[in-house]
């Protein structure tokens, strides 16, 4: 390009130098210029562009009034009139996530090409791999450095009007998107050729992305669960009235305990559910359907089970990456050893 390139930076409420989730309702501003990590881009930018400013929103603002923010957004674009857009990165954060690509989705829809990056397993990811290319980053924000410097020259391409190469070759995340090409090799050869490698034990490609699932081996059978002590525990997103622990409704950065001793029922007057992936009403109404302390006394009353450990655990588990779900995992079951648990019911929604 013959000026320089005019960029458009897209952050969250706490990248963007605002606030942390206290401030995730704030609507969007704008401001002259790089902000935060858009610091580091305008360096890696050089005299070959400028970030001209920075768009900041909160994550539960563009997630929950998003008519408001999309049209903010669009405004805040024509305004700035840049030759792209470069949202984040999100990271693993959920909520963040899914702003980037609706940021870049707009973009896209005003023919300003945009780009982003977040964890493959970001709910960001399957919603909106189409609308904007996505980079891939690991959990932490100490890589941001690296990231935006991955960021970067596609970026450059994408303003150029350049055609993006494959994602291996370019680095990001699949888009679902397919395109007609010639091999050098027929379908079937192709196919022949890889299944003598693989009975062979040579190393081959596939054509057919595939992922083995983790095989998980089960616990032994509790022999007498008339003398066993057990836990509850939910993925529900259950929370004390008035979320005073400020919990997340997905995504969550930790779980919580609470303790139950005494307590023969969870009721609506004391208990809610925040989460972010179902209709939390009914939960709220009776507690017990996402954490059974109710059925849980009956049965202990009956002998059925021995004791319920006074402690539950709680988190929303929806838009949560695997990695942070097994890292939670273990550190519950690490818990529940410690106190001599025997057995857990783990209700999800």
């Amino acid at each position: 390009m013959s000026s320089p390139l005019r960029v458009v930076h897209y952050l969250n409420q706490f990248f963007g130098g605002i606030g942390a989730e206290e401030h995730a309702n704030v609507p969007v501003s704008t401001r002259e210029g790089p902000v935060g990590p858009g610091r580091a881009l305008q360096e890696l930018l050089g005299e070959r562009g400028s970030v001209v400013s920075t768009i900041i929103c909160g994550d539960n603002y563009i997630n929950e009034e998003t008519d408001a923010a999309h049209a903010d957004i669009v405004r805040a674009l024509e305004e700035a009139k840049p030759d792209l857009l470069i949202a984040g990165p999100a990271f693993d954060a959920g909520r963040y996530g899914l702003a980037c690509g609706q940021a870049g989705k707009i973009a896209g829809e005003m023919g300003i090409p945009s780009v982003t990056a977040m964890h493959s397993q970001n709910p960001g990811v399957a919603s909106h791999r189409k609308d904007t290319v996505i980079v891939p980053t690991g959990a932490s924000p100490a890589e941001m450095q690296n990231v935006i410097a991955a960021m970067l020259p596609i970026g450059l391409k994408l303003a150029a009007g350049e055609e993006l190469g494959t994602p291996e070759d370019e680095g990001y995340i699949p888009r679902g998107i397919r395109k007609t090409a010639v091999r050098d090799e027929l379908g079937y050869k192709r196919a022949v050729d890889m299944l003598v490698a693989k009975l062979q034990g040579k190393p081959f490609e596939s054509e057919v992305p595939y992922e083995q699932p983790e095989r998980v081996e089960p616990a032994p059978p509790v022999v007498d669960m008339s003398r066993a002590t057990v836990a509850l525990l939910s993925t529900g997103g259950l929370i004390p009235k008035g979320n005073p622990d400020r919990q997340l409704s997905g995504n969550p950065d930790q779980y919580f305990t609470y303790t139950v001793e005494g307590q023969q029922t969870l009721r609506s007057e004391e208990w809610e559910a925040f989460h972010g992936g179902y209709f939390n009403q009914i939960a709220s109404g009776n507690p017990n359907y996402v954490m059974p302390l109710r059925y849980a006394r009956e049965f202990e009353a009956q002998g059925t089970l021995g004791t319920v450990h006074p402690v539950i655990f709680t988190l929303p588990g929806v838009g949560t990456p695997v990695e942070k779900s097994q890292r939670f995992g273990e550190q519950i079951a690490a818990e529940l050893k410690e106190a001599g648990v025997d057995a857990c019911i783990l209700v999800a929604t």
